[in-house]
């Protein structure tokens, strides 16, 4: 039978579901979809088909399709399974993403396409190809194509199992909002637009959800202790108890994949690709970062509860839930910085144009609103321009909806291939929205985030013009994807470029100077606590991945943990780990955070503090790291830029010495 490669290779000319009515349709999504995993199929034979000597152009360009198209439709599906207004659209999606996940699955243990890469003869072949192939193989080989074909046929069965119940996991989280009572005298302690948000119902109460923009307020301002129990009770078991069933199942296929691939745990099955390299190398890392925090963390609580018994007399512990509002008065009473008082500063649309200018004049690059249309009416879309062209384009969905996923996060829409395809990103966020009588004031803590997810879009835009869409944007190893995100945060810090945005929504006037040094130090204050906290989630997500499930008790492994790392007591009824969503997608290694702090934090150093925009770094950083997509391993991407492997003084400084200046404030 004859095969026609060309067809197989040709550029798809409905790239966007949405705009072929999926984003309405569950039929048309479905539609969409099965004409991807058909492309997919045709690439895969005419693979198949290639006869004589193999070489990247006849086959690793046909494997390369065919991984082009999964990923397109895995990626939109994925898309419209967290940001679909309709819910019969989101099942639809989920059941698509499903669908996406078991033919990759398929293609991870196709034998025929296994060997068929391994005869490609990569010989003459450039560094990138090279190293698209051994990463690919290795893929392969982790994922049991060399095992016989029942156990490769239980292996499949076993990935699908886990896929839908990952899946299922999610959705309960995204669908899982509850509504919090509240009595006005409650609500002492919150801004006066977000009381102005939540007038009082006929019972003189108002309703609170557990969304981000309702949510995060509550537990940084409100004074009421009562308040903020019943919020975070509510927010961390709005997907309990349907998740705590699906998590122990999800441990226990986890474990059996590795247990058939001959693995101990699936912590070492899950880092064995990963620049950690091994679960043995994350728990070094984890005592590490366990001495580097401990001391810091344990005078910053004694400092804290200190303060807070002269405010509340009798106060005999603070607990879980109180502990980001008395993090605030402290800070309001040490640096004479209210959080709040910065808010008026960052209302969300000139906090959009100051991240935009800010990745235009870093990254040498300009943004200009696109025609384009996105899935929802509430989406905003650009495009990336660069010498006169359009280079990418991506999709802003920032503001909370019925459904929608309710988290902060950055996904691929179009993997970009050079000559092929533009890269396309989308954010899907849920920060205040902006209204006629609302200008949706963010905390700085939001601006921090805004920067975090920009830097992921910015990875798979600038990292979208590689040869092969199997190492283009975010194709790095896991362990090195939040580097450009963590990166670019920092940037919040610096003064010149704060100001170029952060104006006074009524009056104009630009942050102070005063009010953005007490901002940075009070900002500082607690950072060894957030280094706690990250060694609580990386220690959680690799135990519960790292010995036999069937002795898992998830609710007291949580405590216990808890209790061994966190001085701030623990709330009887917290069931974080079934609102957990990490635990799906980074599973054991949500270690990433950490380490590719250390790594980011190094990475920033490089830059002239005085000239953050201006100086070479900006240029060598974009060159070496983020147009590389995955085109390196990210070990060489870390040595390429700084000439070394990352050093942990950037990020002792950073925990560690500001620390003490805090601390010769506070004693002074």
């Amino acid at each position: 039978m004859h095969v026609d490669s060309a067809a197989a290779t040709a550029v798809v000319e409905d790239l966007h579901v949405w705009e072929s009515g999926g984003a309405g349709s569950p039929k048309a999504l479905g539609e969409w979809v099965a004409a991807r995993l058909a492309a997919h199929e045709a690439a895969l034979a005419a693979l198949l088909a290639v006869e004589g000597r193999r070489s990247a152009e006849n086959s690793l360009r046909l494997y390369d399709a065919a991984i082009e198209q999964l990923a397109l439709a895995g990626a939109q599906a994925g898309i419209l399974n967290s940001v679909a207004p309709d819910k019969a659209v989101r099942d639809q999606a989920q059941m698509e993403a499903q669908r996406v996940a078991m033919a990759a699955s398929a293609l991870s243990l196709n034998r025929a396409v296994y060997d068929a890469l391994v005869a490609i003869d990569v010989d003459g072949a450039d560094a990138a190809t090279r190293h698209f192939v051994s990463r690919t193989l290795l893929g392969y080989r982790l994922a049991g194509v060399d095992k016989d074909e029942a156990t490769r046929k239980h292996l499949q069965s076993l990935h699908e199992k886990a896929t839908g119940l990952s899946l299922e996991f999610s959705r309960n989280i995204q669908e899982g909002a509850k509504t919090v009572p509240a009595s006005r005298s409650e609500l002492e302690g919150l801004p006066a637009d977000y009381i102005s948000r939540h007038p009082a119902g006929d019972d003189g109460n108002v309703t609170l959800t557990t969304d981000p923009p309702d949510m995060q307020p509550v537990m940084t301002f409100a004074a009421s202790p009562a308040l903020r129990e019943r919020m975070f009770l509510a927010y961390n078991t709005r997907a309990y108890p349907a998740n705590k069933e699906l998590l122990e199942q999800l441990l226990a296929t986890r474990q059996e994949i590795a247990a058939v691939l001959g693995f101990r745990s699936w912590a070492d099955l899950a880092t064995a690709d990963q620049m950690m390299g091994s679960a043995a190398n994350v728990r070094s890392f984890l005592t590490r970062l366990d001495g580097a925090s401990k001391d810091g963390a344990r005078r910053e609580h004694e400092m804290i509860v200190d303060f807070a018994r002269g405010r509340q007399p009798g106060l005999e512990e603070i607990d879980i839930t109180s502990r980001g509002y008395w993090y605030e008065q402290f800070r309001r009473a040490q640096f004479d910085f209210d959080s709040q008082s910065v808010r008026p500063f960052f209302p969300y649309k000139q906090v959009e144009a100051g991240v935009l200018q800010t990745a235009a004049r870093l990254f040498k690059i300009g943004f200009r609103p696109s025609s384009a249309p996105g899935w929802d009416a509430a989406v905003s879309v650009f495009d990336v321009i660069e010498d006169g062209e359009i280079v990418g384009r991506f999709y802003l969905d920032m503001h909370p909806r019925e459904g929608k996923d309710k988290w902060f996060s950055a996904a691929p829409v179009v993997s970009g291939v050079r000559g092929r395809y533009l890269p396309e990103a989308a954010l899907i966020c849920n920060f205040p929205q902006t209204t006629e009588s609302d200008p949706g004031l963010l905390q700085y803590s939001d601006v921090v985030t805004f920067f975090h997810e920009f830097g992921h879009l910015m990875h798979a835009i600038l990292g979208g013009r590689t040869e092969w869409a199997g190492l283009s944007g975010f194709a790095t190893e896991g362990d090195f994807i939040e580097v450009p995100s963590q990166m670019l945060e920092e940037f919040f810090r610096d003064e010149k470029l704060l100001q170029a945005f952060a104006k006074h929504y009524e009056t104009g006037e630009v942050l102070p100077s005063e009010t953005i040094r007490k901002m940075k130090l009070a900002g500082a204050f607690g950072r060894a606590d957030w280094v706690r906290t990250q060694l609580y989630y990386t220690t959680l997500s690799l135990d519960l991945h790292d010995q036999d499930p069937a002795g898992i008790d998830l609710d007291r492994t949580a405590r216990s943990l808890y209790q061994s790392l966190q001085p701030w007591t623990w709330i009887e009824g917290n069931r974080m780990y079934a609102s957990f969503g990490h635990l799906t997608g980074y599973s054991s290694n949500y270690y990433t955070y950490a380490f590719d702090k250390v790594i980011a934090l190094d990475f920033f150093a490089q830059f002239d503090p005085a000239d953050l925009l201006g100086c070479d770094a900006g240029a060598r950083y974009r060159k070496t790291v983020l147009e590389q997509g995955g085109s390196k391993p990210g070990r060489e991407m870390v040595r390429d830029f700084l000439g070394r492997d990352e050093e942990f003084e950037a990020f002792s400084k950073w925990l560690n010495e500001e620390f003490e200046q805090q601390f010769a404030v506070h004693s002074s």
